[in-house]
């Protein structure tokens, strides 16, 4: 928008960018924000998708689910960029979503991968209920862009593939963000695709079929790679090692990996056991994500967000069938929590960006709670 106003303040380019300011600009409880994104609202909805399907309260969250599914089919990108995409070395788009809206454009790895887990769920309820599902092809589109974005080591990145070399993050310009000169692989996304490519292969097995395989053995390798020796992964979207070991779980899960035969899937476990509280619950503290070291909250004070991811984690294991105390200690923290207008409170910051940019996701407050408890009930109560 500078630019445009830079060369020419009453062009129509610079004219078409000052409505969309207001889409940066959001009231939380604190007061006015201004955000680097258009918002999260493809994010935040496929997580919430998911939450609620784990309640099983279909009846309920019927309408909900339908206006979810409406949102995720509407914000799928169904074209490149136009232009020679080489030239500008962009990647192909076709068949991705993104973090916001389909206005804002840029396709993400682990956000299509949620957009296509969350669409294939969707397409496993009853039409009169969410709707019509994406078409096949749709879905094929977006399968083969995440593809076509796994690096040569197995791992994902974000917005493209890593190229070049990290020596040039000795040229970083940024005061507040760290490596952020190149796109880095990160657990999460890698995680996030082979969730993606494993639900897509459980109802499509025929398309692609080698590559998915491919693919998701390459991307299991990798998570393991990126485990640290004590059983932690280091997360690059959220705070911090909590959110990690969330995903690299349920990656190696969904690659096919199990507790008894996988060995990170053991240290992951153990990891997240170790650092459980008194109260039943985790926290943990933004500084894990500045400092690349495990963290916990000031005054070993808990957080709702950080034990459902924890919980998740433990639960889709098979922590129940080991031992359910954790889980049990950890579902009345959240039970106990809840507010009487059934709201959950808004605690400490749980997402980031670029390792020192600490992003607020309103939301998760009350996605993850659900999400885990739901799963609790599902995995752990009826067992």
């Amino acid at each position: 928008m500078l630019c445009c106003w830079v060369e020419d303040s009453n062009s129509e380019a610079f004219k078409r960018h000052l409505p969309r300011v207001l889409d940066y600009l959001w009231v939380a409880e604190d007061g006015m924000k201004m955000q680097g994104y258009n918002g999260s609202q493809l994010w935040d909805a496929a997580f919430a998708t998911f939450a609620l399907i784990s309640t099983d309260l279909l009846d309920d969250c019927g309408p909900l689910l339908k206006k979810a599914h409406m949102l995720i089919e509407k914000q799928q990108i169904q074209d490149d960029c136009p232009g020679d995409l080489n030239f500008w070395h962009r990647h192909p788009s076709c068949g991705s979503w993104p973090f916001s809206t389909r206005d804002h454009g840029w396709p993400i790895s682990d956000c299509s991968s949620l957009g296509l887990k969350a669409a294939l769920a969707l397409a496993q309820l009853p039409q009169d209920i969410v709707g019509k599902p994406i078409s096949s092809q749709r879905i094929f589109d977006c399968v083969d862009y995440l593809l076509s974005m796994q690096n040569k080591d197995g791992s994902f990145a974000t917005y493209e593939l890593t190229r070049s070399y990290t020596w040039l993050e000795k040229f970083n310009p940024a005061e507040t963000f760290g490596d952020i000169i190149l796109d880095y692989p990160c657990v999460e996304c890698t995680s996030a695709v082979t969730q993606g490519l494993a639900a897509f292969k459980k109802l499509y097995p025929e398309y692609q079929s080698k590559e998915i395989e491919g693919c998701i053995l390459k991307a299991s390798e990798s998570i393991e790679n990126f485990q640290r020796p004590d059983g932690s992964w280091y997360a690059s979207w959220a705070v911090c090692f909590t959110y990690g070991a969330w995903f690299g779980i349920l990656g190696l899960v969904a690659a096919g990996k199990t507790y008894q035969n996988c060995s990170s899937i053991r240290k992951g476990c153990e990891f997240l056991l170790s650092k459980q509280l008194p109260s039943g619950g985790w926290g943990e503290s933004y500084l894990s994500c500045q400092d690349k070291v495990y963290t916990p909250l000031e005054g070993g004070r808990s957080h709702l967000v950080n034990t459902a991811w924890a919980m998740l984690a433990l639960i889709f294991s098979g922590q129940a069938l080991r031992d359910p105390e954790p889980l049990h200690r950890a579902a009345i923290y959240l039970v106990n929590s809840q507010m009487e207008n059934g709201d959950f409170p808004q605690q400490e910051i749980t997402g980031v960006f670029n390792r020192n940019c600490m992003i607020s996701y309103s939301a998760y407050r009350n996605i993850f709670p659900i999400w885990a408890l739901g799963e609790y009930r599902r995995q752990v109560l009826r067992s």
